[in-house]
């Protein structure tokens, strides 16, 4: 499809713009001489609006890139007149019955491209869940005369390098809950909001006055959920939800489930998982650590064939 697309415009969660934008696309648009990419951050109300300015900030100052905070639920006229208009800057040479611009819409699973497309054309062209991959088929939607957009499924890379990206993504439901261990991401999810967040979490879970994991302190306030390990602030959570087994003993699992419902449905309130600077020292620590390895692999491969001695 790439080969007749002008505009490639890619959803991103304006709560991970960094994690779930797709690196393959900087290649496929890359190749494409003069194809414009404009990164839509949806579910900017959700997301913290001073890193949402970062992370503009950041694709902004990105060659032939665009980006544009939304909220793809409201306010189709608005929208619709502003990506329209952002999309011709990124095209100007496209337009008109002969020349219609033609862009593709894509992104990560559970994005909400579906309600994005649906909004803008103002009927129910796309199917919509809340779950990934509800989209299964490409699909063509004329907005206007000479303005086409492709509705693509929502698709993720081979290999995801930094782990606080894979965390974050499965956090957000781009990955399917049989593909991650929900325990192990709910507490690295926790780890970040404690650090950034925590009169969030203190205040959506009221953990005043609940004790530590097998201890007897009290904690109470942002300060002191701050300090809690993670595993006792799983707990905690699981406690005052009721997520529990036989003996009062914690349902990790359910505490897991209700800390992402929570997350995803902005009960916590407006939060950003990444900054843009720490977005690029993960990606950077990732691919350093994918180089060491290759290197290693390289020294053995060499050792292997010395102590092999030579072929006669």
């Amino acid at each position: 499809r790439m080969a007749a697309i002008d505009v490639v415009v890619e959803l991103l969660d304006a709560r991970l713009p960094g994690s779930s934008a797709n690196p393959l696309l900087a290649t496929l648009t890359e190749a494409r001489v003069g194809a414009g990419r404009l990164k839509l951050l949806n579910k900017c109300d959700l997301a913290d609006a001073e890193r949402t300015e970062q992370w503009l900030a950041h694709y902004r100052a990105q060659a032939t890139t665009g980006a544009l905070a939304i909220d793809a639920s409201h306010a189709p006229a608005q929208l619709r007149q502003s990506l329209v208009a952002h999309c011709r800057a990124l095209a100007p040479k496209r337009g008109g019955m002969a020349k219609p611009l033609r862009v593709l819409v894509c992104g990560v699973p559970n994005v909400g491209k579906s309600t994005f497309i649906n909004t803008l054309s103002a009927k129910h062209q796309a199917k919509t869940a809340d779950e990934a991959g509800s989209t299964r088929l490409e699909q063509r939607i004329v907005l206007a005369d000479d303005f086409y957009l492709w509705d693509t499924p929502g698709m993720l890379w081979p290999r995801i390098a930094a782990p606080e990206s894979g965390e974050r993504l499965a956090a957000s439901g781009a990955v399917g809950r049989n593909a991650f261990d929900e325990e192990a991401v709910a507490l690295a999810l926790l780890e970040y909001l404690k650090r950034h967040y925590a009169g969030a979490l203190a205040a959506r879970f009221r953990i005043d006055g609940v004790a530590a994991d097998r201890g007897h302190s009290a904690f109470t306030g942002t300060a002191a959920v701050a300090d809690m390990a993670d595993e006792a602030l799983l707990e905690a959570i699981g406690r005052r939800r009721g997520a529990l087994l036989a003996g009062a003993k914690v349902d990790l699992q359910k505490a897991a489930e209700v800390v992402f419902t929570e997350f995803r449905s902005g009960g916590l309130g407006r939060v950003t998982l990444e900054t843009p600077q720490e977005f690029v020292a993960w990606t950077a620590a990732a691919d350093a650590a994918r180089e060491a390895a290759e290197a290693k692999k390289r020294t053995r491969k060499i050792q292997r064939s010395a102590s092999a001695g030579p072929v006669r």
